[in-house]
């Protein structure tokens, strides 16, 4: 199955994409531990960030406009949250920074999701003896997040052939329909696929 949002290009070939995993994770770590804890005043070292990103994106091989539809997919969140800190005093400063720090922690995430396969970070993550059910989890999530997206596109064109009304108000009755249907099937997809893997041994 294809989809935009899940569009991935871990398995290109590029000099980013060869290096080590536990390097790749290393650096995107230590990048947005730089983020989050580094003064906004120091503006050159951000704006250093955002040109190493910039560079490794070009190295990558990722088309520089996936990242920054990524980006721009989930800025909305950032916003959002940031927006809370224009009723503080000194309001401005702290969104401005908010926003800098939440979008290079972003762009980096974007970048190591998009140069190196889940299985290898899941790998690495097990080396350093991260807990068991936290990676298994993760696999998880992201095995059923392709499944869900399937679920839903059905659903979505189900319903779009049973309605003739094409109105804005229709439309977000609909989506509003799918959304709450499409909970409930993983609910109980998820009781179903936990059922299984305990009759399989799993615990």
């Amino acid at each position: 199955m294809h989809s935009h949002f899940l569009e991935n290009y871990s398995e290109i070939d590029s000099p980013i994409h060869r290096a080590p995993t536990w390097l790749k994770m290393t650096i995107c770590v230590g990048l947005i531990v730089v983020c989050v804890t580094l003064p906004i005043e120091h503006f050159l070292i951000f704006t250093a960030i955002a040109m190493f990103q910039f560079l490794v994106t070009a190295a990558s091989l990722v088309p520089g406009l996936f990242i920054l539809k990524r980006l721009i997919f989930l800025e909305p969140i950032v916003l959002a949250a940031a927006m809370l800190s224009l009723f503080q005093p000194d309001g401005g400063r702290i969104f401005a920074a908010l926003v800098v720090r939440s979008s290079l922690c972003i762009t980096c995430l974007t970048l190591l999701a998009n140069t190196t396969p889940l299985g290898e970070m899941l790998v690495v993550m097990k080396k350093l003896r991260l807990p068991s059910l936290l990676i298994t989890t993760i696999a998880l999530m992201h095995r059923y997040l392709f499944v869900l997206l399937e679920e839903s596109q059905r659903m979505r064109r189900a319903r779009a052939s049973r309605t003739f009304d094409r109105s804005r108000a229709s439309a977000w009755k609909s989506l509003a329909t799918v959304c709450s249907q499409l909970f409930v099937r993983s609910t109980e997809r998820a009781e179903r696929v936990y059922a299984a893997m305990c009759a399989r041994g799993w615990k």
